[in-house]
């Protein structure tokens, strides 16, 4: 059995988390840290009815008496870091949800993973038809000179770009081995009234961002060239999609090497 702890149990992806790890077979929930919920059981936040795991409000106190080997962390962008960074100084592997990391933020936790010899595994998606979307835009990158992103979230989202949009468009980038095409919106370039209008600019690539209610997670790629345009979309319906991919990174990432993985390919 493999003794996880879930970190933000009462955020909707940690009561997903909390039902899947305690109903599965080969997992056991010993564990739960949330500042708001703490005092409360886990499993009844979750709508499973009390299983005995009451959600604690310190972390360090917890990584202590619950003897985790894995801990999922789907908390909030502002604490994040500091939480793998504690998970990993007590040689607990995390699989992290949470979005908002930057790319030197991951080079330091990297660098402090290794040095722990703690794997830490860091996913923006968690769905697999994510994951192949991803996949297939980075093999039309090779062919496409121009490349925008639009991600659809619900209004409560706290980050933007998205970690899967900001995934894609590195992976993409790198795909194709240069920055793509990119044509400006700048008030200062192109007399725009709206300053901005371009969305955010990675490598060549606008990533534009939209929070509103009715949406949950969908991600559009958008590859132009001459005459034609091909469009790669990924929808999630609920968020019951996510789950067998938490559990599979949760029951593999042992199995890495120390050091920062980015993204769910390197446990499937």
């Amino acid at each position: 059995m493999k003794r996880v702890l879930v970190i933000g149990p009462n955020g909707r992806m940690g009561r997903e988390v909390v039902k899947a790890v305690h109903g599965d077979g080969e997992t056991e929930l010993v564990g739960a840290v949330g500042k708001s919920s703490a005092g409360h059981d886990a499993g009844t936040l979750a709508g499973i009815g009390e299983i005995g795991v009451g959600i604690s409000s310190d972390l360090t106190s917890t990584l202590k008496r619950a003897n985790a080997q894995v801990a999922v962390d789907f908390s909030v962008p502002g604490v994040v870091q500091t939480n793998i960074e504690t998970l990993v100084s007590h040689g607990v592997a995390p699989v992290v949800g949470t979005t908002g990391l930057s790319e030197s933020d991951l080079a330091r936790l990297d660098a402090l993973a290794r040095e722990k010899n703690v794997p830490v595994l860091v996913a923006p998606n968690f769905a697999i038809g994510a994951i192949l979307m991803m996949r297939f835009a980075a093999e039309a990158a090779k062919y496409f000179e121009f490349a925008e992103i639009i991600e659809y979230h619900h209004e409560k989202k706290l980050d933007a770009p998205s970690g899967t949009a900001f995934k894609t468009a590195l992976a993409i980038q790198n795909a194709k081995g240069a920055d793509f095409s990119h044509v400006g919106g700048d008030s200062e370039e192109h007399g725009s009234t709206a300053p901005g209008v371009r969305g955010g600019n990675i490598g060549g690539i606008s990533i534009h961002a939209v929070r509103m209610p009715g949406y949950l997670a969908h991600q559009e790629v958008i590859f132009g060239a001459s005459g034609q345009t091909l469009n790669i979309r990924h929808d999630t319906i609920t968020r019951e999609c996510y789950m067998p991919g938490v559990l599979l990174a949760v029951k593999r990432v042992q199995n890495l090497p120390a050091g920062v993985h980015f993204g769910l390919e390197h446990v499937l």
